[in-house]
């Protein structure tokens, strides 16, 4: 067919109307993905929704120490308030707008079995957690392509619910003055009965997906000093939710302490931990890419020991800043932990 000045017109206006459309397929995308990151709070950060199965701050005075033979209750309880933000440069000179902001309030009532086995020089111990709790969450998102659009995003959500339960091997061994400690956990996903997670909501306390953990303590004592120090290092290894088709990466975590012991049944000092992701998320969740986060936290610890009758309690609170903060929620976490015997052999001799 002879080239024309009409062909040429009609050709340059057919690709125009392409053009068009597929910038229309791009700005109807986009919106579509700043609901879905509004949706699901996390897409945006590092591990999904900001969360992962090992809480930053649970180890500190005594790390590396595991009890006698007995049975034991524990009840930790953790604060956390945190906010973060993300920016995404966009197509056609736009801009993505994702920001989130978070309370939780968990109580995690455990029962710790040391058993009289050895294992490799060892005592063997079990325990299983009960998690439950409060998330209160915020998250908005907006996007603007000048003059094509301009849309945003606000949600709000705040609810009680049950996460996952979760269980533990630990072996530990004592010297004089030192004391080493290896635990591997298992988080149990979601789809069990005690469970409360729900993909459609912006609170879950639930991880809704199998994790592992691995960390390995110490803690070193020096009683001519009065001091005492504990360290803590592990990696966690993360399975899919299923749900949300999102896979967090692998993490690591390092949690360090020193303490003065200024009486036999009271301590102060400082606590401290780091966590860096070691791989990528992945998955059709992981909406903006494979982002690894980081953050680190530093604050005081106060430890103390006293009697109920013939019951020893005791007692721990630490309190964490967190800074250095990347692809990852930063603010203010606390812990409160009480813990009691309940058997002890030869304890009504």
């Amino acid at each position: 067919m002879p080239i024309t000045v009409m062909n040429l017109v009609a050709t340059k206006e057919k690709r125009r109307r392409l053009k068009d459309m597929n910038c229309g397929k791009q700005v109807v995308k986009i919106v579509v993905c700043v609901v879905l990151l509004a949706l699901s709070a996390g897409s945006a950060f590092a591990a999904e929704n900001g969360m992962g199965f090992y809480i930053l701050g649970q180890r500190g005075q005594g790390a590396g120490v595991l009890p006698p033979e007995g049975v034991f209750f524990s009840m930790p309880t953790y604060y956390y308030s945190g906010d973060a933000s993300n920016s995404e440069e966009l197509p056609f000179n736009g801009t993505l707008d994702v920001g989130v902001d978070a309370e939780l309030f968990i109580v995690m009532p455990t029962a710790i079995w040391v058993t009289p086995l050895d294992v490799f020089g060892g005592d063997l111990a079990f325990s299983g957690t009960y998690v439950y709790g409060n998330a209160d969450l915020s998250a908005d998102a907006a996007v603007a392509i000048p003059p094509v659009i301009e849309a945003s995003v606000d949600l709000q959500d705040d609810r009680w619910v049950a996460g996952d339960p979760a269980f533990s091997a630990l072996i530990g061994w004592h010297g004089e003055n030192q004391h080493y400690l290896v635990a591997a956990s298992v988080n149990v996903p979601a789809n069990v009965p005690a469970s409360d997670y729900d993909d459609g909501r912006l609170a879950n306390v639930a991880l809704n997906r199998w994790a592992q953990d691995i960390t390995v303590s110490g803690t070193w004592i020096f009683p001519q000093d009065n001091i005492e120090l504990s360290s803590a290092t592990g990696i966690t290894f993360n399975g899919k939710n299923d749900d949300t088709d999102y896979r967090t990466g692998t993490e690591f975590h390092l949690e360090a302490s020193f303490f003065y012991q200024f009486t036999p049944t009271f301590s102060a000092g400082i606590n401290g931990y780091h966590y860096q992701q070691l791989t990528g998320d992945s998955g059709q969740g992981a909406e903006l890419g494979n982002f690894k986060g980081r953050v680190s936290a530093v604050g005081p610890g106060l430890s103390g020991t006293f009697q109920i009758g013939p019951i020893p309690v005791s007692v721990s609170l630490r309190y964490f800043h967190e800074f250095n903060e990347k692809n990852r929620l930063e603010g203010d976490a606390g812990w409160l932990t009480v813990t009691i015997p309940l058997w002890v052999p030869g304890q009504n001799q």
